[in-house]
């Protein structure tokens, strides 16, 4: 099993508001977790290690944009960290428009605090996961670049659903030999039964789109 970054998760909280700052910063701290303190979005994207493990915790009302812009934008900057929403002054299409952008919560002022510390674990849990897939989409890549060209087309054959004799009479060979490319895929992917090595065949078509 790919091994997933052990680096502290960080909770960046984003508000113009000092106590609010304050305040979440010791309710998070309070059940464990690491916090950081912005009062801008410039403060926040000068910080160090944004590509780490965590999440941000973003207020809508900000000087000089808002934080559903700011929601929106993060992607294009590269930064990937899920996003839980809070403000004061909350309707119905504010808080649709930041689900659809892939907010994980979308909170009001004054919310309950165990409100905040669920919104924050989803959204580490969601971080959490994502880096899991990808951390193993590339131990996938690096296992089928170890694969003769060959063993790669057999094993596209079979994950397409063909037969033994279907891929030696497509390919050209006999079925011991098939049967021999198609066990050496296998071993050095990783796979334990056929339904491993699709998975892992439409894992490396997704990472290919």
């Amino acid at each position: 099993m790919p091994q997933v970054s052990s680096e502290t998760p960080v909770v960046h909280i984003v508000d113009d508001d000092e106590s609010q700052r304050l305040g979440l910063d010791s309710l998070l701290r309070s059940v464990g977790l690491t916090a950081r303190t912005y009062g801008t979005t410039h403060e926040f994207l000068k910080a160090d290690r944004l590509d780490g493990p965590g999440c941000i915790v973003l207020d809508v009302r900000l000087p000089g944009i808002s934080g559903l812009d700011f929601q929106e934008e993060l992607a294009s900057l590269g930064i990937r960290l899920p996003v839980v929403l809070m403000t004061g002054h909350g309707d119905i299409p504010m808080s649709v428009r930041a689900m659809k952008a892939g907010a994980v919560d979308f909170l009001s002022k004054p919310f309950r605090e165990q409100d905040m510390i669920d919104a924050v674990t989803l959204a580490l849990n969601r971080d959490r996961l994502r880096r899991a897939r990808e951390t193993q989409s590339v131990a996938v890549l690096d296992r089928h670049a170890t694969l003769s060209p060959r063993e790669r087309e057999v094993m596209a054959l079979v994950t397409a659903g063909k037969l033994n004799k279907q891929i030696a009479a497509e390919l050209g060979l006999s079925e011991v030999t098939v049967k021999i490319h198609r066990g050496a895929a296998m071993r050095k992917m990783g796979a334990r039964s056929l339904a491993d090595l699709v998975r892992m065949a439409d894992a490396l078509k997704d990472q290919s789109r």
